[in-house]
């Protein structure tokens, strides 16, 4: 086995077993790139250390020492010798960049002798005791777990006593004095003196760079990111040069172009005299990169540029580079793929199109669908959000930012919007009773719930900021105000969100709203050329229509009726319907709402001209649209029936599990009525709209299906109703009937439903939940445990479970093609929206994806991405 790498062994592709930046650091040095020269220990190193129990292998060490002869060749100098010292740093990199999550040392082979030696042969004093110094402090924090403050403490002190503003002014003499008290600090906390022999202090750095792996810090990262844990770091040993000898020195942090904007231009900071974590760690104060090297250094600036070009070239990206000048020649420590914005990415992609060093493929590749959020959703002033204080974080459960006064209770957020007030809605959880302040408010938070929650679902689908599962808020709704660590905060007062990071704020922090830029319009349409999964939108209304059709939607996959309902003017018959004695006063409370109905679709058909539109037939368990039952007395009066009527309605509907009880087509077969109510409201609709001269395409749904038995029996209704609509109209109107698979065993006899069905529409939440037996509103408090064992990978409620809950999508859209060659297959879940669920879905052969207005997006992108991965 190869457990080590010289630089200039490996290429760029080998990232998986010598991490990214030894991968990169072996590809420029066969580029002919001055890099100082070095070995990387593999990702496999690490591995089998916490296999061996933290420990690294004898053989290992071996070859660490074997491979440090062949350094002392390459570089001409001896790692601990006095004449002509080599010193190296030690630095991690995995298969993917974890910017400042793993450990890195610098200055090993110092000791005792080698730097008196390195004093006697420099003259340089000063930057002998510095980097010593330097050694101690690093190698005390991060092999033997010294506190940094105690470090600190010595040269603010000094500082303090001298009168000094910065590190620069410090002597030798000064740096003499912090080296000693340094050692002093390592003996009396780790009970050792600091290590003389240069190999310990190089085996003891690998070891603390490959625990550095498993750090808290790095963990949270990697979930955040969705990195793998189990891929290990590599362990870069590399040939220290130094920007601290001199003013002939230097050391520098560049973009090769704006990580902001995107613009075509370095973007970086530089110091003389410096070491690279003055700059990375603030020291000292760093200078514009153009303005200070390209004045005093113009021939080292222009040997930099041409560098770079090199560099992009090359990886056909944007770089972000680490180098240093030692005594007036250039070394280049590090490259990578630049982090940057949303905004910074779609232009840098679409500049290097056309700048002819990437194709459209490859462009549209280039852009992390992850971040398309950033582009569509208000944000905070940068400058307004850097004096913000959070005082809470929650799950980031839909992105974009808001502000305005507080408010506890959904009917007080509509009654304040109507004044003028913006205002956002806090609440413990929220139910499709808060649609109306959820309308009116700028963006919500709840105490409980996860990234499916009610409030995050109906967040994305309006495009507006929320913060769900925020713990350390605890609302009190009947008095009017909450709590933040025991902090009160009452009704009214100004608070601002962050639904991009789950971070709470109290006072106003100033938004503003992206503009979509040419180069975004120019990846969509790149994008949507490519792609072959359709993309339509979830959009229960004419305002989220048009705004899908603006981002991109080629129709409407999911049109959910019972969000019309809830509206003020409507609840009211639906509450008529529900505690009717008969079929004929039902059928009288769903008249009434049937103008209702008629208009919701005429104005969504209108808005979806020429589009196909799917409309799920009512859903959710009635007792969804009845009071709380401190809200008895109030509607019985509005409903002109006695408090005990109502009550006894509540008590009839209420069940032990409403999510798997009298819902969906469940309803519709107890009460056909219903059925027969929408498909009217669809089809006059479709119709009225079809003489203005506009194409209509409605799809009507029946969700929840668990047998063929219970969708043919309401196609009947459906069909019977339409037909003798469209025959008295005298018009030609085609339309298809479809379901939701979202059971198991619905998926398991698609066959037999798809020989009545044209289309099937998963839902992938329902089918998520009862495949795992996860109820999805409660599985927060639980699935980050999950997360953490290793149990689960990921919330399969964010990102569909491939191996279980996408084996029956796959199961279902195979035995359903093969009974119906016509059949239509799409997905409207929240899963509709994911990239990685998007990837999936464009494997298994869907026809298309739906997903919230704001998701479309990324959706398109993603669907571009599946397309080009999966050739």
């Amino acid at each position: 086995m190869k457990r080590i790498y010289m630089f200039g062994e490996g290429t760029q592709d080998q990232k998986e077993l010598l991490g990214g930046k030894g991968a990169n650091l072996s590809q420029m040095k066969k580029l002919g790139i001055p890099v100082p020269a070095g070995f990387t220990v593999t990702t496999e190193m690490c591995t089998q250390y916490y296999k061996n129990g933290g420990k690294n292998s004898p053989e290992l060490l071996e070859d660490v020492k074997t491979y440090v002869k062949q350094l002392e060749e390459e570089t001409g100098k001896g790692f601990g010798d006095k004449e002509n010292p080599l010193l190296v740093s030690v630095r991690s990199g995995a298969k993917f960049s974890m910017p400042g999550m793993m450990d890195t040392i610098l200055n090993l082979g110092l000791t005792d002798e080698v730097a008196e030696a390195m004093v006697e042969k420099t003259g340089n004093e000063r930057f002998v005791y510095d980097i010593y110094r330097r050694l101690i402090q690093m190698f005390g924090e991060v092999v033997k777990e010294v506190e940094m403050k105690a470090f600190n403490e010595v040269i603010d002190g000094l500082k303090e006593k001298k009168g000094y503003k910065s590190d620069v002014e410090m002597t030798a003499d000064d740096f003499k004095y912090i080296l000693e008290e340094f050692k002093k600090i390592y003996k009396k906390e780790t009970g050792e003196d600091f290590p003389q022999d240069p190999l310990s202090q190089l085996y003891e750095s690998i070891d603390a760079v490959f625990r550095s792996w498993d750090t808290p810090r790095a963990r949270i990262y990697r979930d955040h990111n969705k990195i793998p844990h189990d891929l290990g770091t590599a362990v870069n040993v590399q040939e220290m040069v130094f920007g601290n000898t001199g003013e002939n020195s230097g050391t520098g942090v560049l973009f090769t172009r704006n990580p902001k904007t995107g613009e075509n231009k370095v973007f970086g900071e530089f110091l003389f005299n410096a070491q690279g974590e003055d700059i990375v760690a603030g020291v000292r104060t760093p200078l514009d990169l153009e303005t200070e090297l390209s004045a005093k250094r113009p021939e080292i600036y222009k040997e930099l540029i041409d560098i770079l070009n090199k560099l992009e070239e090359h990886y056909k990206d944007m770089q972000d580079v680490e180098f240093t000048i030692e005594e007036g020649n250039l070394h280049i420590l590090q490259t990578r793929t630049g982090k940057r914005t949303a905004q910074a990415a779609v232009k840098i992609a679409v500049d290097l199109e056309r700048d002819n060093i990437i194709t459209k493929d490859e462009a549209v590749l280039k852009v992390d669908t992850a971040s398309i959020d950033q582009l569509l959703h208000p944000v905070f002033e940068e400058s307004a959000l850097e004096k913000a204080e959070s005082v809470a974080k929650g799950l980031a459960a839909s992105p974009g930012a808001a502000t305005g006064r507080i408010v506890f209770d959904s009917e007080e957020a509509a009654q304040m919007k109507v004044e003028g007030e913006k205002v956002l809605l806090f609440r413990k959880e929220t139910s499709p009773e808060d649609i109306e302040g959820m309308i009116a408010a700028e963006g919500f938070v709840t105490q409980l719930g996860g990234m499916t929650s009610h409030a995050a679902v109906v967040a994305r689908g309006m495009g507006k900021s929320c913060v769900s599962g925020a713990g350390e808020v605890v609302v009190n709704e009947e008095e009017g105000y909450m709590t933040i660590n025991g902090k009160k905060y009452e009704k009214g007062e100004f608070f601002s969100i962050d639904g991009s990071t789950g971070h709470i704020y109290p006072g106003k922090i100033d938004t503003k709203l992206p503009e979509f830029s040419e180069e975004f319009e120019t990846i969509l349409e790149w994008a949507t050329e490519i792609k072959t999964l359709g993309v339509k939108a979830n959009a229960d209304n004419e305002r989220d229509s048009k705004q899908a059709i603006k981002f991109g939607a080629e129709g409407i996959g999911l049109a959910r009726t019972e969000h019309m309902f809830f509206e003020e003017d409507r609840v009211t018959d639906v509450r008529r319907m529900i505690i009717a004695d008969s079929k004929e006063d039902r059928e009288k409370a769903l008249e009434r709402l049937l103008p209702h109905q008629l208009k919701d679709f005429k104005e969504i058909f209108k808005a979806m001209d020429d589009k196909a539109v799917t409309i799920r037939l009512l859903d959710p368990p009635l007792h969804e649209f009845l009071p709380a039952r401190d809200e008895v007395a109030k509607v019985a009066k509005q409903l002109d029936v006695s408090e005990e009527t109502l009550k006894n309605a509540l008590n009839s509907l209420e069940e032990a599990n409403p999510m798997l009880g009298h819902r969906g087509c469940r309803l519709a077969v107890t009460y056909p009525e219903i059925t027969v109510m929408q498909t009217k409201a669809i089809i006059q609709a479709a119709i009225e709209v079809a003489k203005e001269g506009i194409t209509v395409k409605p799809e009507i749904m029946v969700p929840l299906i668990s047998t063929v038995e219970e969708f043919t029996y309401l196609k009947e209704y459906i069909v019977k109703t339409a037909d003798e609509l469209i025959k008295e109209a005298g018009v030609e109107l085609e339309y298809l009937v479809g379901t939701m698979i979202e059971t198991p065993r619905a998926a398991l006899v698609a066959a037999e439903v798809a020989k009545e069905a044209d289309f099937f529409s998963y839902g992938t939440n329902d089918l998520t939940q009862m495949t795992f037996g996860f109820s999805r509103d409660d599985a927060g408090k639980f699935l980050a445990e999950y997360e953490k064992e290793k149990i689960i990978k990921f919330d399969p409620f964010s990102s569909i479970d491939q191996v279980g809950v996408g084996q029956l999508v796959d199961i279902a859209s195979t035995r359903g093609r093969d009974a119906n060659k016509n059949l239509v297959l799409g997905i409207c879940g929240e899963h509709g929206g994911d990239p990685d669920s998007i990837d999936f879905f464009h494997r298994i052969g869907l026809d298309y994806v739906s997903c919230s207005p704001f998701r479309v997006p990324v959706a398109i992108v993603a669907a571009a991405q599946a397309k080009l991965n999966n050739k």
